[in-house]
């Protein structure tokens, strides 16, 4: 080989010239994510513009001029010297939050049986919490006792009966309330949904029939006219001198509203799955039901995530709904206390709101954070 090529080996293979050094850090995500076109950097100039403008004055109502600690409304309906309040109102009066947050988180539960529905909470945050790792062993068992046995014994605390003091489910509300009709409607939506999804892929005319019926029937009225004909309308089905109680009316309400969306979310993702998949579980000889527990709804299940975790979060918000058959979860709650007169200030309502839309915020965005995390982890197909 002659010196010739021997250096243009040596340069064009060998000795790369060094690539440009990329832009790194936070000004590279920056030009990449807000500035990348002439219309996202006047989009960006824009939404600064108006958080600048606005941040300080939310800092401002919410925090600085806000009032912390009181014992009645006479606490937040004071002037705040050199405050920006109209009317001479204090900020956000987070004390009537601290003055209520027990009836927010218990509703009218009784003050000396309110160790009952705290054991429940820790009792299920202790089961839920393994549930939510991957890689936690003992899962069978772990789902075992959080779908089986904590219902059974949580229904015994919170209600009584067997040596505890019984109280009734009118005096339920608030948070747990709102956490009750959420688990059992989570619970109960996604394997009946599961079944009416396969239902209504069935080859037998009248299960698809049937699946249809009640699918469409159930998405085509809101959720207020199920609990409506819960509440009002089931009572004059039953014989005379026998009743439903009503939060198990809610809870059936919500869970035939939420198994129905599931229903269409999963029949969504049975036919996103190639049909290779079940000729293929069919030439390995499995059955029907094997074929759809081992290899169908897994794959199925996976793909669509993000529309069952939709359905979760659109059925914990609705439970506020439950307001229209006389219970009060926590939006409920927050609102009776709206008409205690110690706390009657212009400031209260829209504290009280703000705090409710955050607690709903942070259990939505919580369960929107997992449902990415179990993507992220579950999404190997295309790795190496």
């Amino acid at each position: 080989m002659s010196v010739s090529n021997q250096s243009f080996v040596r340069t064009a293979f060998l000795d790369p010239a060094p690539a440009p050094r990329s832009e790194a850090g936070a000004w590279a995500w920056v030009r990449k994510n807000l500035l990348a076109t002439p219309k996202d950097t006047v989009l960006t100039v824009i939404a600064v513009t108006f958080l600048a403008w606005a941040l300080p004055h939310m800092i401002n109502w919410l925090f600085i001029q806000a009032v912390w600690t009181g014992t009645d409304r006479t606490f937040c309906a004071t002037a705040v010297q050199g405050g920006t309040q109209p009317d001479g109102w204090s900020g956000a009066c987070w004390a009537f939050v601290g003055a209520k947050i027990d009836q927010f988180v218990f509703g009218r539960y009784p003050l000396d049986e309110r160790w009952r529905p705290t054991i429940v909470g820790i009792l299920f945050v202790l089961l839920l919490a393994p549930m939510l790792i991957p890689k936690a062993p003992f899962k069978r068992l772990n789902a075992i006792l959080l779908f089986a046995v904590l219902p059974v014994l949580s229904f015994w605390l919170l209600y009584g009966g067997f040596g505890l003091e019984i109280v009734d489910t009118p005096l339920w509300g608030g948070l747990m309330v709102t956490l009750v009709l959420s688990f059992v409607g989570i619970a109960v939506s996604l394997p009946f949904g599961i079944i009416l999804a396969l239902g209504r892929r069935s080859k037998m005319p009248v299960i698809k029939m049937v699946c249809v019926g009640f699918i469409e029937i159930i998405r085509g009225i809101p959720l207020i006219t199920v609990l409506f004909m819960a509440s009002v309308m089931l009572p004059l089905f039953l014989p005379a001198g026998y009743t439903i109680d009503k939060l198990l009316r809610a809870l059936i309400g919500v869970a035939i509203f939420a198994s129905a969306y599931m229903a269409e979310v999963i029949r969504g993702g049975l036919q996103a799955i190639p049909k290779g998949q079940s000729e293929g579980a069919d030439s390995l000889g499995l059955g029907y039901w094997q074929k759809m527990r081992l290899i169908i709804l897994p794959q199925a299940i996976k793909l669509v995530i993000p529309g069952i975790v939709n359905t979760f979060i659109g059925m914990f918000k609705d439970t506020s709904l439950v307001s229209i058959i006389g219970m009060f979860d926590l939006l409920g709650i927050v609102r009776l206390n709206f008409s205690d007169a110690n706390w009657a200030s212009a400031v209260t309502p829209l504290t009280g709101l703000i705090f409710a839309g955050f607690v709903f915020w942070l259990f939505c965005f919580g369960m929107s954070r997992y449902s990415g995390f179990m993507e992220r982890y579950l999404d190997t197909g295309h790795k190496r």
